[in-house]
C-alpha cells in the first residue's frame, strides 16, 4: 500500500453504478451499510482514505437523520460534488422506498385475508426481540457512566409515563451534556499522530487525508443560498398542496409532522419511532399499535435506511383519512419520504463546512454521549410499547404464543447470531405453518 499511486479518478457513470448496487444490497442496518460502502470506496476502489471516510462518518454521527445514507451522500460529494451527493443519497433510498411502497400496496389490499395475517402472528415478536437488541447495542456502547445510566431511566420515565415529547428529550440530553463540559473539569489527552496513517499511505487513494474537497471552505453567503434553496424545496410541496389538494389541513399536518420527525432522528430510527407512534396513533389516529409494528416488520425486510418505515406510516395516513384511497396513499407515502429525508441533503450540502470547526470537540463529544444516552431509554419505551401491543393487549391477559416467540427470537438473534433477514423470513413462514395446521 505504501508504495501505491493513487488510482485514476473514478468517472460519474462508476460511481453512480455503486450507488445504485449499494440502494439493494444494503441491509443489517447502519453498521452494515457503513461496512459496504468502506469496503468498496477504501478497501477496493481506494477513491477514499480511511481516515477521510472516518471523518466524514464522523460529521454523519453529529447529525439528526440516517446516518448511512447521510455518508453515501457526503462520499457523493467528495467524489463528484452536487450531482454525486444527490445521486448517492437519492439511490440509497430510492430502492426501499420503492419496494416498501409495493409491500404497502399488498398490506391493505390483501391484509386481511387470513393467510396473510399468519405470517404477522411470528414476525411481531421477531420485531419486538430485534428492537430488545437495539436497546443492548445502543445501551451497552452508551451507557458508561452512572450519569449516563441516570439520563437514561429519566428519559425512559419522562417519554413512557409523562408522555413527555421526543423533542424536548433531545434538547434537555442536549444541555446535560453542555453542563457537564462547562460545570466539571474537563481535560481531553492529545495522542498526536495516534490514528493519523503514514503521508505515503495516504496517497495511495484519490481523495486523502490532506485532499482539498471541492465547496469545503465555508462561505456565509453560499450557506444562505443554500439554506434559502432549502426552505424553498420545503414549501413547495405545500404550495402545491394548498392549490390541488382537497384536504389542505391533512398534507399540512403530515408534512410539518415528519419535517419535525426528520430534526430529532437521533440515534436511529428506533429512537425516532416512539414519539412517530405516539403522535401518529394515539394522537392523529392515523394506523393502529399493531399496524404501526407490521409496518416496522416490512422495513426490517427491505435494504436501506430504517428509516424508510416512515414510509408506511405516512402511507397508512393517507389510507385512513382518505376512507381507502391508494392514490392518497400513494402520494402520502411520497410525501413522507420526501420530507424525510430532505434535511439530510441539507445537513450534507450545507453544514458539513460547519461541523468540519466542530472536529473532536470534547463539547460535540459530550452533548452525543448523552443524547444517545437518553435515546437508550427512549427505546426502551418503544420495546415496552410494542411489546405490550404483542403479548397484552388486553392487560393483565398474557397471550403465551407470541410471548414464547420472543425469547426463541432472542436466542436465535443474540446467542446464535442468525442473520435477522433470514430470522425474519423464518418467523413468516412459522406464522404460515402455524396457520396451516390449525394451532
Amino acid at each position: 500500500m505504501k508504495n501505491q499511486l493513487p488510482p485514476a479518478a473514478p468517472t460519474f457513470r462508476e460511481a453512480l453504478w455503486f450507488w445504485l448496487r449499494l440502494g439493494f444490497i444494503s441491509f443489517g442496518g447502519p453498521a452494515g451499510q457503513i461496512a459496504i460502502m468502506h469496503d468498496f470506496l477504501v478497501n477496493q476502489k481506494r477513491w477514499i482514505s480511511n481516515s477521510k471516510f472516518l471523518h466524514a462518518l464522523n460529521y454523519c454521527m453529529l447529525l439528526p437523520g440516517p446516518e448511512a445514507q447521510q455518508l453515501a451522500t457526503y462520499s457523493g460529494w467528495m467524489l463528484h460534488g452536487a450531482k454525486g451527493g444527490l445521486a448517492a443519497g437519492i439511490l440509497f433510498v430510492l430502492p426501499s422506498a420503492i419496494l416498501l411502497w409495493v409491500l404497502s400496496l399488498l398490506y391493505v389490499t390483501y391484509g386481511q385475508i387470513p393467510a396473510v395475517q399468519s405470517i404477522f402472528v411470528f414476525l411481531k415478536p421477531a420485531v419486538v426481540a430485534i428492537v430488545i437488541g437495539a436497546i443492548l447495542k445502543i445501551g451497552k456502547k452508551s451507557l458508561q457512566t452512572p450519569l449516563h445510566y441516570g439520563v437514561a431511566v429519566i428519559a425512559f420515565v419522562m417519554i413512557h409515563f409523562l408522555k413527555v415529547p421526543f423533542p424536548l428529550l433531545i434538547v434537555g440530553a442536549i444541555l446535560a451534556g453542555l453542563a457537564v463540559v462547562y460545570l466539571t473539569p474537563f481535560r481531553q489527552a492529545e495522542n498526536p499522530g495516534s490514528q493519523r496513517s503514514s503521508d505515503l499511505e495516504e496517497m495511495a487513494y484519490f481523495i486523502n487525508r490532506d485532499t482539498l474537497v471541492p465547496h469545503s471552505a465555508f462561505s456565509a453567503s453560499r450557506l444562505g443560498r443554500q439554506i434559502g434553496f432549502g426552505f424553498l424545496l420545503w414549501i413547495l410541496p405545500l404550495i402545491l398542496f394548498s392549490v390541488f389538494a382537497a384536504d389542505f389541513d391533512f398534507w399540512k399536518k403530515l408534512s410539518l409532522f415528519f419535517t419535525q420527525a426528520a430534526f430529532v432522528t437521533f440515534g436511529g430510527a428506533y429512537a425516532v419511532l416512539p414519539y412517530v407512534a405516539q403522535i401518529s396513533v394515539e394522537q392523529f389516529g392515523w394506523l393502529t399499535k399493531l399496524q404501526m409494528l407490521d409496518g416496522l416488520a416490512l422495513g426490517e425486510t427491505t435494504p436501506g435506511p430504517l428509516i424508510i418505515v416512515l414510509a408506511f406510516v405516512g402511507f397508512m395516513a393517507g389510507y385512513t383519512s382518505s376512507a381507502g384511497s391508494l392514490t392518497i396513499a400513494s402520494v402520502a407515502l411520497a410525501t413522507t419520504v420526501y420530507y424525510t429525508f430532505l434535511p439530510s441533503f441539507l445537513f450534507i450540502f450545507a453544514g458539513a463546512p460547519l461541523i468540519e470547526r466542530t472536529q473532536a470537540s470534547p463539547v460535540i463529544k459530550s452533548v452525543l454521549q448523552f443524547t444517545t444516552a437518553a435515546v437508550a431509554g427512549v427505546i426502551l419505551s418503544l420495546c415496552l410499547y410494542l411489546g405490550q401491543a404483542v403479548i397484552a393487549p388486553e392487560w393483565p391477559e398474557i397471550q403465551e404464543i407470541p410471548l414464547a416467540w420472543i425469547l426463541v427470537s432472542l436466542a436465535a438473534l443474540q446467542y446464535f447470531k442468525i442473520n435477522m433477514i433470514v430470522w425474519i423470513g423464518i418467523s413468516a413462514v412459522a406464522g404460515l405453518l402455524l396457520n396451516l395446521t390449525g394451532l
